[in-house]
């Protein structure tokens, strides 16, 4: 039995800020959750207020540790992950942000975008990076902010300003400033970072016309880098793990031998498959991109991409007023047995993989007079497994692995109708952990392999223990039909937008 200090991950969503400690045997110890205000300046923009990311996870971490009964002296260290590409720039002196984070979901450089298209830039920013051309990562947030910010692009070339993702944002604030960095897997989402050369891209930053002295140092996601301010959390705790949480995850999840996957249902959907040493390029729009660098070696990944996958149940919630509370949309959608032939795209923000149409927008097909609201939040639930069933066709085809089981993570995955859906569409079994939280478990792994709590991958792999697993149902002709409805609905969503 392990005796290792326990570790404070630290889990900066979307939605919210998290943070939970963990023991050696990988079960979370206490837990503590703040909701994070979503900013929607315009249609398609979505942006987050850097200051409330960063005081609402020092509170989570401040009580994750009360409520563990733990002083900091008693953490073995602390692991960051993060929303990935959302984009925060900030003055160097005060560090005060010059803007609102741009977040993941935001189109709002889609035109910065376009006009690297047009200048025939694509390729090159493909091949370098193993990511598509799309706003979806930051480095044409970036480039949006230095535009349209008055004089920020000259503060920025005097070393004024820098630029981080939520890791480095709160890893800044955590240390006071003395840290400014950032790991492999987050800076493979920022179009500027060559996963080969594992460095910035100098001729990708003259392209964007991003000044280096803005961008941080580049780290191992598992590695002792630094120490946060004693007067953060009680005293200095080692800040050991980072990573982005989609990378973060798939550690959690034990994902370790090439071949292996796993996909979150979260806000959005994420499925990666681990391949290895070598970055495997895609010839069906997905991205290739790092997992994780330890001691040195670097693990790289394809991933799949759905913007919106748990946020629909929010719009079912907020938007459409059908449910009160987000748990309420499993008994409202199980009261009917089956969808009726509805389909709901939520192509809210666009479309991510394997489609990368930002112009496209959300509908709901197939509607009758005697559609229910049962069956609109049936078929916005099972939006969910079609959206990454379209990712697994892609990623097989891609990588010529043919999955033997998917593991399951994230908030919606206690939805077991979801899991048996998905199940049934993809025909291989579907395995969800006991450790639902794998998003922070993975860098709490990460932190914690470089501090001693973990000796190796073995102990890791030792804790993964089964909750359920979901065997596939059905045949294939049914399968099949119900596949020609979900593709014909995404057919009329995509180019909507002029």
């Amino acid at each position: 039995m392990l005796q290792g200090k326990p570790i404070l991950a630290l889990d900066q969503g979307t939605t919210s800020s998290r943070a939970i400690v963990f023991g050696a045997d990988g079960r979370a110890l206490s837990m503590a959750q703040r909701e994070l205000p979503q900013i929607y300046p315009a249609p398609g923009d979505v942006e987050h207020d850097p200051e409330e990311i960063w005081q609402t996870q020092l509170a989570c971490a401040r009580e994750a540790l009360a409520r563990a009964g733990l002083s900091a002296e008693k953490i073995g260290s602390l692991g960051v992950t993060n929303q990935r590409e959302t984009t925060i720039l900030w003055e160097k002196a005060t560090g005060r942000p010059v803007a609102n984070a741009i977040v993941w979901q935001s189109r709002v450089s889609s035109p910065v975008c376009d006009r690297l298209r047009a200048a025939g830039h694509e390729g090159l920013l493909r091949q370098r990076t193993g990511l598509v051309l799309d706003a979806y990562f930051s480095g044409t947030k970036v480039v949006h902010l230095l535009e349209t910010i008055p004089g920020l692009r000259e503060r920025a070339e005097r070393g004024e300003i820098l630029f981080g993702t939520v890791d480095t944002w709160l890893i800044w604030k955590l240390t006071g400033g003395r840290l400014h960095i950032t790991d492999p897997s987050n800076a493979s989402r920022t179009l500027m970072y060559d996963i080969h050369r594992l460095d910035w891209d100098e001729e990708i930053l003259k392209i964007l016309n991003v000044p280096r002295a803005m961008l941080p140092g580049v780290v191992d996601s598992s590695g002792v880098a630094g120490q946060t301010d004693a007067d953060m959390l009680g005293a200095p705790v080692a800040i050991a793990g980072i990573a982005g949480d989609q990378q973060a995850a798939t550690f959690g999840q034990a994902c370790f031998e090439p071949g292996s996957a796993k996909n979150t249902y979260g806000t959005g959907c994420f499925l990666l498959l681990n391949t290895g040493a070598r970055p495997v390029p895609s010839t069906n729009n997905l991205l290739t991109t790092v997992g994780w660098r330890v001691a040195g070696k670097t693990t790289y990944c394809l991933e799949g991409a759905v913007f919106v996958a748990g946020a629909v149940v929010q719009w079912l919630r907020d938007g459409l007023g059908i449910i009160r509370k987000s748990e309420d949309v499993e008994a409202l959608a199980a009261s009917v047995p089956d969808a009726g032939g509805v389909y709901v795209v939520p192509a809210f923000t666009g479309l991510g993989a394997p489609h990368w149409d930002p112009h496209a927008r959300g509908g709901i097909f197939g509607i009758t007079r005697g559609t229910t609201a049962a069956h609109i939040a049936r078929a916005a639930v099972e939006s969910m497994a079609w959206q990454s069933a379209d990712l697994l066709g892609a990623m097989e085809a891609d990588s010529g692995v043919r999955l033997a089981s998917l593991k399951a993570d994230g908030g919606a995955s206690r939805n077991n109708a979801l899991l048996q859906f998905q199940a049934n569409l993809l025909g291989v079994p579907v395995r969800r952990p006991r450790v639902a939280e794998t998003t922070a478990l993975g860098v709490a792994y990460l932190a914690g392999l470089a501090t001693g709590t973990w000796n190796n991958l073995a102990d890791i792999e030792r804790n993964w223990v089964l909750d359920q697993e979901f065997e596939p149902q059905g045949d294939a002709v049914a399968r099949g039909r119900l596949l020609a409805g979900w593709r014909k609905a995404v057919d009329r969503t995509l180019n909507w937008v002029e």
